[in-house]
């Protein structure tokens, strides 16, 4: 397995809300899941594009619409969170200003496997009490600083010096264009937050690219400590002219967040990350039925699954779409809570077919590699992660529960 790895590793470097709720109510209404609605899943008009630069904060008037805001506050004032609505009510998109308290509620409802039936629920986060839920949060951020200064601040054990200069030699090639993620303030924040995440998961340990998993994190609790006015500016902004008390915040927050969200994947990082290769088969798998002219035309020139989509799995497709992208597409992987496993599977099917016209088109490997790596996503809104996540809800819906799918065992031989 880790020759297979090894000779990939190079491809590693550097819907709209309604359209789904009339899908929902068609499905819930006994239509057929194979019928597809006419007005589902729709194509949204992308917000008018310019010629300036990508910024991290792109407004979504859908989605920070005063309507969407007053339900969301509604939710988040009550003395008791109703979890479940917030993750229905956070599924199409959250308003950019109420979304640090809610991916960090968000991040208390995830739930760790035992079985394909059975959960576990991890260490309470945060508290659906809202009185309780502020002291909870302050003992966490302690309990963060805490496991700093017993493992970060101290002459570090032999055995951990390798994952400490692996992180240290990953930080500063992170985003070389970004200047945000070249200060040195904020490479420290990242470093520290990735090796105390290793120390405290030895059965994976640090894995590279997990760096890419801090940053919508980071950049969430960061709009949270600046004026909005600055957020158009994001990527230039001086972290270290912020409060030592905001900086805290932000990277304990970043980490413990960071901390449940992985808790749910973290069989993709273990040795080998055969987590990984099991569901890029399961890809493969799913691809082949649902569209097997693309499957059919990838294979005849010779493309493997694993030369583009293990980074997509790798990174949770950070790397594939803009960044205001990505922490749209989290709204919903963090509401998927429990199925976002699963449910990533599927909006990298998605992904992929997104691309099944122009990927044909293509005569060759180096076409069609060339293609894999640089997928023209540079101009893309919240409206496309609408879509996408719509376009993934419908396959596993559709998909998910049929006799012979996701059966991967058989597909390496293919």
């Amino acid at each position: 397995m880790c020759d297979i790895l090894k000779k990939y590793l190079v491809f590693l470097l550097p819907v709209s809300y309604t359209h789904l709720d009339v899908y929902k109510r068609q499905l819930k209404h006994g239509a057929s899941p194979l019928h597809r609605p006419t007005q589902f899943p729709g194509r949204p008009q992308p917000l008018r594009q310019t010629n300036a630069p990508n910024k991290f904060f792109i407004p979504s008037k859908e989605q920070d619409g005063e309507s969407k805001v007053d339900k969301f506050q509604l939710l988040l004032e009550a003395s008791v969170l109703n979890l479940d609505e917030l993750r229905q009510l956070s599924w199409s998109g959250v308003p950019a200003k109420l979304r640090s308290v809610t991916w960090r509620l968000l991040s208390n409802a995830v739930r760790e496997a035992l079985s394909d039936t059975a959960f576990v629920t991890l260490q309470e986060y945060l508290p659906a009490n809202l009185e309780r839920r502020q002291p909870a949060l302050e003992r966490k951020r302690l309990d963060y600083w805490n496991l700093v200064k017993q493992y970060y601040d101290v002459e570090r054990d032999e055995g951990f010096q390798d994952t400490y200069r692996q992180i240290h030699i990953d930080i500063p090639r992170m985003s070389p264009l970004i200047s945000l993620f070249q200060q040195t303030t904020v490479q420290l924040i990242f470093e520290r937050i990735l090796y105390i995440w290793a120390i405290r998961h030895p059965a994976s340990g640090y894995v590279q690219g997990m760096n890419d998993l801090v940053t919508p994190f980071f950049l969430v609790f960061l709009q949270e400590a600046i004026p909005i006015q600055a957020w158009q500016d994001l990527e230039n902004y001086d972290v270290a002219s912020l409060s030592k008390e905001q900086r805290d915040i932000i990277e304990a927050d970043s980490f413990w967040c960071l901390s449940k969200f992985l808790d749910g994947i973290q069989d993709n990082y273990i040795f080998a990350q055969l987590g990984i290769q099991h569901k890029v088969n399961q890809l493969k798998e799913l691809i082949q039925r649902i569209d097997a002219p693309l499957h059919q035309h990838l294979h005849q020139h010779g493309v493997d699954y694993l030369q583009f989509s293990f980074r997509w799995m790798n990174n949770l497709l950070t790397r594939e779409i803009p960044l205001h992208c990505t922490i749209r597409l989290w709204d919903t992987y963090l509401a998927e809570s429990d199925r976002f496993a699963s449910f990533q599977l599927y909006v990298c099917a998605a992904f992929l077919l997104r691309w099944r016209r122009h990927l044909l088109l293509q005569p060759d490997f180096q076409g069609l590699m060339l293609m894999l790596q640089n997928l023209p996503t540079q101009n893309w809104t919240d409206s496309e992660i609408g879509v996408l996540v719509a376009e993934a809800y419908k396959l596993k819906f559709t998909f998910a529960d049929a006799p012979n799918h996701l059966q991967a065992h058989d597909t390496t031989t293919r």
